[in-house]
């Protein structure tokens, strides 16, 4: 039976974009499938008892960047601790995400360069044309992929994977899914090889 890891993350969560090449790799070791489910935490963090970063205690917004710093520096990935343009409203990216699913595309590549424009390259990722750009650079030119983006059917799949993720138990984001089992942020990632590998 082939492997599968059900991939809920946020675009515009830097914990997410941190793992994100790593999961990848990790599901080419195993030969294993990924379900790209970008979730909106605006919606599962009120029911789950979870704060956007605006509202936590001060010592916690503090100890999440020195978390960032940390592994910045110890993957060698270049991310900004303080980018322009977060937080940016994300619901378009990730209805285009969605969308490149279902148009034949890749949504994972999609989602990786998505998260690198926010963390790493200052760009805007509410704005149309930018995600249009990243679209095109990604080998995303389908003319039908904008239209597919926005149509009603796609923010009710991103809905849909919402409310699946809260049924799951997700609380946070990234969270994997592997058997039935939970794995909740990107440091879990060595758990998550250890259970494809079982």
């Amino acid at each position: 039976m082939a492997k599968r890891i059900d991939y809920y993350f946020s675009l515009i969560s830097p914990f997410s974009y941190l793992g994100s090449k790593r999961l990848e790799e990790i599901a080419r070791k195993h030969s294993a499938e990924i379900r790209v489910l970008p979730v909106n935490l605006g919606t599962i963090f009120p029911k789950t008892g979870g704060l956007p970063l605006g509202k936590r205690a001060p010592e916690r917004q503090a100890y999440r960047l020195v978390e960032l710093e940390r592994w910045r520096d110890y993957l060698d990935m270049p991310l900004n601790l303080k980018p322009k343009f977060f937080p940016a409203p994300e619901q378009s990216a990730a209805c285009l995400v969605i969308a490149a699913g279902k148009t034949g595309g890749d949504p994972l590549r999609l989602a990786h360069a998505i998260m690198r424009a926010v963390w790493a390259e200052e760009r805007d990722i509410s704005d149309s044309d930018t995600l249009q750009a990243i679209a095109r650079e990604t080998g995303h030119d389908d003319p039908g992929l904008m239209a597919a983006a926005q149509a009603p059917d796609t923010l009710t799949a991103y809905e849909a994977q919402t409310e699946e993720a809260l049924a799951k138990g997700v609380f946070g984001a990234p969270t994997y899914l592997v058997d039935g089992e939970l794995f909740w942020g990107q440091d879990r990632l060595d758990f998550v090889d250890r259970a494809l590998s079982s």
